[in-house]
């Protein structure tokens, strides 16, 4: 599990990116209209909006900022120490103080603008606080443009790196330039670096992962080391020496025999001897790589005495070569076992482990006599087993043959199917036969077993095994249903009351109320009028009609046309039939003019899909805002 994500870390948008970005959020997200009818405390509003929203957008994404980087007190030695080398803490922790003063700067101007708009008495003042406001922070923003820069690219940097934890089983490799690190790395962990004749290849950490007794290690690849002091080492040798450092790892110092390097041996042993106190509380190998191109026992004496010290000192010296990976594995599997009984160790020496041990009892029986006590098994037990014996030879079980074949071996298991003619077993089964799914015909008594199963079908349902309990019901359960259906009812009755009523009558809108007759009289006498006998007035008929229950009557024939002209226009048919001879030829030029329309229709219509565009030119977008010309200025 990785200690500290990286790559989590959000983008640091360069400062005219920052500015954009926030102005452009505060044009979209907030009201840009002021109306004429606008009060001034709304217009105090509206500004002061704007300037609170820009401030919290730019809190919120400097706070972002300000989080997702690491902090170096925070995090493990190791990445702090890495992270100095790299970056130089001073000017991080300097980058990263500016930002938090630039975000504590534009909180204080937003707040002391916010309570002079309390005090704007016209729209221009308004306005004018809102566009200050709002230019003191930009301008604040903009004088973090170079600790921003450096932020973006302290960010990438850190995403790049490899994810290393610091606390699991780790084998870490050092040495000269040029000397196989990189070459033991990739033959052991599945990864890939970069391998070159030529002195530091490898500029920064790697990492590879590998299996060993169902564990999982990281092996660590580190840039080489030069022999001099630790003053005057560069940024690749020093992530060689943080990681040396920090990691609790079994360490694998890497010497080239052959000095093909371009390094003595002597000068090996000698930077092997500066950087001692670096290994000190981790078991240590020493690697003798290329013994491909020469062993030990074909060095000179004086060489061959520096591996005789080492060994003498307890230090273990293998040979290995990774072209031809002779001693790579047991390099490896050394190192692990070392390392694992070191941290056993360790574990021991700690107060944890006490805790653990105190619960812990193992008991170990002292013998009481010089009797043998052998295991006792029953008689009927070993009756059982010898009647299980057989004296046929033993059959040959799939893993048997897995064994004595190796790679060669097949699982093939239709040579157990049971078919009446053996020489048909390694045949192809067809999934189609004849146009009919083989399948289907697999089991011949399918249609024997369907009428088995209907026939229980229908015992069961005799049985009444699906028939509802009706009599499980309680009382309360059965008066809620008397309940519900008498619900149902109640409203099929009222949607049929619905349906007989005249909905198509006139209507009278609501405010109006009905005009009693003796009030209008009385009202129509003392204007002046003569409102005596009045029974067979027009007003007095429709009381009369309204308030009879009556059917009504039929409507009289009328007299006969007297004209000739007055008898043609009553008589004519309708503008769609005229023309047209019977019922047939009337639907038949209905279609016709349905069919007409259908093109029309087509277009007229708006389907879900259609692109619709509500206004071409939206005001709040195109009126009264931005003169034409860059957006640069802001």
């Amino acid at each position: 599990m990785a200690l500290y994500n990286f790559k989590k870390i959000m983008v640091v948008p360069t400062a005219k990116d920052f500015i954009d970005i926030t102005l452009s959020k505060t044009q979209r997200k907030t009201p840009t209209v002021i109306h004429k009818h606008y009060q001034i405390h709304r217009i105090r509003h509206f500004y002061m909006r704007k300037v609170k929203f820009t401030q919290q957008n730019y809190h919120d994404r400097l706070t972002q900022i300000l989080t997702d980087f690491p902090k170096l007190d925070d995090i493990h030695p190791f990445y702090a120490d890495l992270m100095n080398v790299l970056y130089d803490k001073d000017h991080y922790k300097l980058a990263l103080g500016q930002i938090n003063i630039a975000k504590n700067l534009i909180d204080n101007v937003a707040k002391d603008y916010v309570r002079l708009m309390k005090y704007g008495d016209s729209l221009y003042r308004c306005k004018q606080l809102k566009r200050a406001a709002l230019g003191r922070m930009c301008t604040i923003l903009k004088r973090q443009k170079s600790s921003l820069e450096y932020l973006e690219q302290v960010r990438q940097h850190l995403s790049r790196l490899p994810t290393i934890d610091p606390n699991t089983r780790t084998l870490l490799l050092c040495g000269y330039p040029n000397v196989g690190k990189s070459s033991f790395i990739n033959k052991v962990t599945r990864a890939d670096v970069d391998v070159q004749p030529y002195a530091f290849t490898t500029k920064s950490l790697f990492v590879g992962h590998m299996d060993y007794r169902y564990l999982r290690w990281q092996v660590v690849d580190t840039p080489g080391i030069l022999d001099h002091p630790l003053e005057e080492r560069n940024t690749i040798e020093m992530q060689a020496i943080t990681a040396l450092a920090h990691l609790r790892a079994a360490v694998l110092y890497v010497m080239d025999v052959s000095e093909q390097c371009g390094h003595t041996l002597q000068e090996q042993l000698e930077l092997f001897n500066n950087i001692r106190p670096l290994f000190a509380n981790k078991p240590l190998i020493v690697v003798a790589n290329k013994c491909d191109v020469k062993k030990i026992n074909e060095l000179s004496e004086e060489n061959q005495k520096i591996f005789a010290d080492l060994s003498a000192e307890g230090i273990p010296v293998i040979e290995t070569s990774t072209l031809t990976e002779e001693g790579v594995m047991q390099v490896k599997t050394e190192a692990c076992d070392r390392l694992l009984a070191d941290r056993v160790e360790t574990k021991m020496k700690g107060k944890k482990v006490h805790d653990v041990l105190n619960r812990l009892h193992l008991a170990m029986p002292t013998k009481r006599d010089e009797k043998e006590r052998p295991p006792f098994i029953p008689e009927g037990a070993l009756m059982r087993k010898r009647a299980m014996e057989v004296d046929a030879p033993k059959r040959k079980l799939e893993r048997d043959l897995e064994m004595e074949l190796g790679d060669d071996y097949v699982l093939d298991l239709q040579k157990y199917w049971d078919l009446m003619n053996e020489d048909e077993k390694q045949d192809k089964i067809p999934e189609v036969w004849e146009g009919h799914n083989i399948a289907d015909y697999i089991d011949p008594d399918i249609m024997k077993k369907l009428e088995e199963l209907e026939k229980e079908e229908e015992l069961k349902e005799r049985a009444g095994e699906y028939d509802s309990d009706d009599e499980s019901e309680d009382e309360e359960m059965q008066e809620i249903r008397v309940l519900a259906k008498q619900i149902r009812e109640k409203k099929q009755l009222l949607v049929l009351e619905s349906k007989e009523k005249d909905v198509h009558g006139p209507r009278m809108p609501r405010t109006t109320t009905k005009v009693e007759r003796k009030k209008m009289e009385k009202q129509m006498g003392d204007l002046g009028l003569d409102m005596n006998d009045k029974d067979d007035s027009h007003y007095a008929q429709q009381a009369r009609r309204s308030r009879s229950v009556a059917k009504k009557r039929k409507r009289e024939a009328s007299a006969p046309p007297t004209s000739k002209t007055r008898s043609q226009s009553a008589s004519r048919p309708p503008r769609d039939q005229s023309g047209l001879r019977d019922t047939k030829m009337v639907k038949k030029a209905k279609k016709m003019m349905k069919n007409s329309q259908k093109g029309m229709n087509r277009q007229g219509k708006k389907g879900e899909s259609d692109r619709h565009v509500f206004d071409l030119k939206p005001k709040h977008l195109l009126a009264g805002k931005r003169k034409s010309g860059t957006t640069d200025h802001r």
